[in-house]
């Protein structure tokens, strides 16, 4: 395993969120962020709540907690992950009409969220470098739970000894569920591994309690230290027991109907509220850059506890975003939560909405030839192979390591015996941003003499363009705000690819966020629009006194947004 964690990142800038993620090429693009702080709550607490806002981050979290380091190093004192799996499965998250009256099947399609499959020790290396960093992020009382199954946790647990240290490990959690299963060679995997390590031995530790069973304290074995007390007893069985490193009374999130998002990989908030319960206390900050769904975050700002979040996926952003809002819309004037975020994006690579589906769309625009039996390279273009580099970040010499390990090195020395003065290989590299000497370090390792070509699309290929703006028909009459109509073009012609029709605009949207006075630099909503389930948005508002200028910023299923200043005149 690589000691390194690449150091460049540090050199890495947060750029604020504004407006829809979309591509933009012409010139330097202006950013802001998006400051979530429902009126009710601002009004009592001013900006922020005792100085301190929670924060979301759109990108890798390499980059974001290299970034974490200046302000957080030994500050956060409770980490929780749900990374891959290492599973070898595509994942997608169900995009359903908000349209109760719609039963035909084509009210719902799948839409691609993330991948999780890795060659050779790919996967392994992504785990090392994440992890090295949180170890530095955690406080002396700080603990980290890391959530894997059966695949890596063997391998997960080398690596947390050698950056913790074996003596660090306090349980390896058993997660225990039933539910179907169409097993036939095996047993039913029905479980998954919690890995509870601390990074000192003075950590925080309170344990959860669950109720003695009926009967239990009868028999004398639970409560022998009591020495027969009633008083002692009775105190027992108030407090309960103390739950055992496996746990068979958290339903997955399947069979709790009442929390699903139709977020792939979801985890159930008691799974959450337990581990929150037994490591922080109120006011302590809790880190998850795996967030997905956002369980960790919305049980955090549930429980009174500070949080920050990250994630790579823009539809795990819009997801946890949306389940923020709705908590904090919900919520009353309560001193002693933190109901406020903001969001930020990681470098200005806002590109593609969902990096998942960023190399078909790559394909496409580039006309490359694809070659989908191919492990190592994406496809062909004009004779030269083509691989595709991490979506959404620059490419650093670390990402050329899959390349080196699997270059068809018997081929290159016959084509080398053949055409001593040729190249071996002709490449061609696509990336957004790279390091100067990505090029030179790629032929200084292989030691063979390779013809490569560098597409940088944030520089080269300024006219590509991979979305269509979303419009809006927004009206201003007699002290109401009212939306005509919203045309999602994106998931519109999805929609058309499925022959559906779509009776309302307002089955298309998942979020209506308003501000009153917006300033020009980032919006903070006074009107938090997130409806339940299938329930719609209002799609009319009454504008309160002393309006300035209106912003608004509507998302739609797919979790693509369009911002725009309305006219109040």
């Amino acid at each position: 395993m690589s000691d390194k964690v690449n150091n460049s990142v540090e050199n890495f800038q947060f750029e604020p969120i504004k407006g829809e993620p979309r591509l933009r090429w012409q010139g330097k693009r202006d950013f802001e962020y998006t400051n979530y702080f429902p009126a009710q709550i601002k009004e009592k607490y001013g900006k922020e709540k005792n100085g301190w806002m929670n924060k979301l981050f759109w990108g890798d979290n390499v980059q974001v907690m290299s970034h974490l380091l200046k302000d957080y190093r030994g500050k956060i004192d409770l980490i929780y992950i749900d990374p891959p799996f290492d599973s070898e499965a595509d994942y997608k998250k169900t995009i359903k009409l908000k349209n109760k009256k719609i039963n035909n099947d084509y009210t719902s399609f799948e839409e691609k969220q993330y991948t999780d499959i890795w060659s050779n020790d790919e996967y392994l290396q992504f785990m090392y470098e994440r992890l090295r960093l949180m170890r530095e992020l955690l406080s002396d009382k700080g603990s980290i739970f890391l959530h894997c199954d059966y695949r890596k946790a063997h391998h997960l647990r080398c690596i947390m000894d050698e950056i913790f240290g074996e003596n660090m490990l306090r349980n390896e959690i058993i997660w225990c569920y039933t539910g179907p299963s169409g097993a036939k060679d095996n047993f039913p995997r029905k479980h998954d591994n919690i890995l509870f390590y601390s990074k000192t031995n003075e950590f925080d530790f309170k344990g959860d309690y669950i109720p003695y069973k009926s009967g239990i304290h009868n028999t004398g074995q639970v409560f022998d230290s009591t020495d027969g007390d009633e008083d002692k007893i009775d105190e027992l069985k108030e407090r309960g027991k103390l739950v055992e490193d496996w746990w068979t009374d958290i339903y997955p999130t399947s069979r709790v109907r009442s929390e699903l998002l139709g977020y792939p990989t979801q985890k159930p908030l008691g799974l959450l509220k337990r581990i929150v319960r037994a490591s922080t206390e109120k006011g302590d900050i809790i880190f998850d850059c795996f967030m997905g769904s956002g369980t960790t975050q919305a049980v955090a700002m549930k429980m009174g506890r500070k949080f920050l979040g990250a994630d790579i996926n823009l539809g795990a952003v819009q997801t946890t975003t949306s389940r923020l809002e709705r908590i904090m819309s919900n919520s009353k004037n309560e001193e002693d939560k933190y109901l406020n975020f903001e969001l930020y994006n990681v470098n200005n690579y806002d590109i593609f909405r969902n990096p998942t589906e960023a190399k078909e769309l790559l394909i496409k625009a580039l006309e490359i030839n694809p070659l989908t039996r191919n492990n190592l390279y994406d496809g062909e273009k004009d004779g030269r192979m083509v691989k595709i580099m991490p979506i959404n970040r620059i490419a650093t010499k670390a990402d050329l390591n899959d390349l080196i390990a699997n270059f068809p090195y018997k081929e290159f020395e016959k084509r080398k015996d053949k055409n001593p003065n040729q190249p071996v290989e002709e490449l061609l590299l696509v990336c957004m941003g790279h390091e100067p000497d990505l090029v030179a370090n790629l032929e200084k390792e292989v030691n063979y003499n390779l013809d490569i070509e560098v597409v940088d699309i944030l520089r080269d290929k300024k006219e590509l363009t991979f979305k269509r703006d979303s419009e809006v028909d927004i009206d201003i009459n007699n002290g109401i705000l009212e939306i005509n109509n919203f045309y999602p073009l994106n998931l519109l012609q999805k929609l058309s690819l499925m022959k559906e029709n779509v009776e309302e605009w307002k089955e298309l949207v998942e979020s209506i966020l308003i501000d009153w006075n917006y300033n020009g630099e980032y919006l903070e909503p006074d009107v938090i629009d997130v409806p339940e389930d299938d329930e719609l948005v209002k799609g009319r508002y009454m504008l309160p006194e002393n309006v300035g200028e209106i912003r608004v910023k509507i998302t739609d299923l797919l979790s693509e947004v369009l911002e725009v200043t309305a006219n109040n005149e």
